[in-house]
């Protein structure tokens, strides 16, 4: 019997091929929302991105249409599709959408219950709404990257992971959008949501800039324990090469830490100031008298938040992650088999072990048009003026 999702019955049109809207429409796919990407046919597409095919877990359980915008039959096609939708993500430049008649007012003309999702690095207004951007832009703006660590020339690293796509950005989507669906319980009426990036980055930036506004202090590298003040929070190397992580906040934490390391005289001095460069050395020089895995197995267990530091290639190994069914094996029509990650994310179907995901050469524009009403010869007439694909 199939896995009931929270979103079982809930249909998303999305305009996003990369990006943070491709990460929400992952999301609320993977809670059982059926996703329909929307896109131009190939010679209307210009310049769109085209991600590898893995990319945004290669697609599974998404449905693909092509059609042409700018074409007043194409535009009306898509209105039908939108009519019977729950939920619209765009992430053109502000005022694309209206241009094209696609709009939230187009469509909410239609179906007053959409719930129509537009984003954007900046959002819909500000001085800055036209600015293009990626990741990183959005990581300046909001101060991320000035609180990160620094290279050897005293710039900011670029983050191993697109921290404001994907949760500045596509968590942040979802979670309003799963809000409004919530709210059209109450009201039967949907709304519009003006994501930007930018404001998500702020929300997950909210410690230190609540710090700055409160107090006036200019967080950064080291001025405090999440950012490598002291000793007690910071990443270790050993033996091997390899790399520890040690969040000791808690000073029962470092007891227990100070304690198996034979270091039972810094427990006094976890937060003084004086004292860390000390306490780091000890920790640095103790650390590597043993492999990486030898720790884990002393110390893991051992109430001292102490993990290793993964490289990709071996977190994909992990027992814990394999225990929690968090890889999945995916089956490609022209890639054959691959492992991905699975739906990992609390409240999704943890237990498939399984997908098959579909080829992006496919659409499945026809069955689409035919569900919303369009007749075959019109959408055969579309085909054939390049309207659709």
């Amino acid at each position: 019997m199939a896995t009931l999702l929270p979103l079982d019955g809930v249909t998303v049109l999305d305009f996003s091929t990369v990006g943070p809207a491709s990460r929400c429409s992952r999301i609320l796919g993977d809670y059982g929302a059926t996703i329909v990407k929307v896109g131009a046919p190939p010679r209307k597409g210009g310049v769109q991105i085209q991600p590898p095919f893995f990319s945004y877990s290669a697609g599974r359980g998404t449905k693909r249409v092509l059609i042409d915008l700018k074409a007043p039959e194409g535009k009306a096609a898509f209105l039908r599709l939108a009519t019977n939708a729950d939920v619209i993500i765009e992430s053109f430049r502000p005022g694309v959408v209206a241009r094209l008649g696609i709009g939230y007012d187009d469509v909410r003309a239609l179906n007053p219950r959409i719930i129509y999702c537009s984003t954007s690095g900046y959002g819909q207004t500000g001085p800055y709404a036209k600015w293009a951007g990626h990741d990183i832009n959005y990581l300046g703006l909001g101060g991320y990257l000035a609180c990160s660590g620094r290279r050897a020339d005293g710039g900011p690293p670029l983050p191993g992971a697109t921290v404001a796509d994907s949760a500045a950005g596509g968590m942040h989507a979802a979670m309003a959008i799963l809000a409004a669906l919530h709210g059209r319980h109450t009201t039967a009426e949907g709304t519009y949501l003006d994501v930007a990036v930018a404001d998500g980055v702020l929300s997950l930036m909210s410690l230190h800039i609540d710090e700055h506004l409160a107090t006036g202090a200019e967080p950064g590298p080291g001025t405090n324990i999440l950012t490598g003040r002291y000793a007690c929070y910071d990443t270790y190397q050993t033996r091997d090469g390899k790399w520890l992580a040690v969040g000791a906040i808690e000073p029962a934490f470092f007891a227990n830490l100070c304690a198996a390391l034979g270091l039972d005289a810094l427990v006094p001095h976890q937060l003084d100031d004086d004292r860390q460069q000390e306490i780091r050395t000890a920790f640095q020089q103790k650390f590597r008298t043993r492999d990486r895995e030898e720790w884990i197995a002393e110390l893991a267990a051992r109430d001292t938040c102490v993990t290793p530091a993964y490289t990709v290639s071996e977190l994909v190994a992990d027992p814990h992650l394999a225990a929690r069914h968090a890889f999945v094996e995916a089956e490609h029509p022209r890639e054959g088999t691959f492992r991905q990650l699975g739906s990992v994310l609390a409240g999704g179907d943890r237990e498939r072990a399984r997908y098959d995901v579909p080829d992006a050469a496919v659409t499945d524009t026809d069955n689409l048009l035919r569900a919303a009403g369009l007749a075959d010869a019109d959408i055969e007439h579309m085909r054939g003026q390049g309207i659709v694909a």
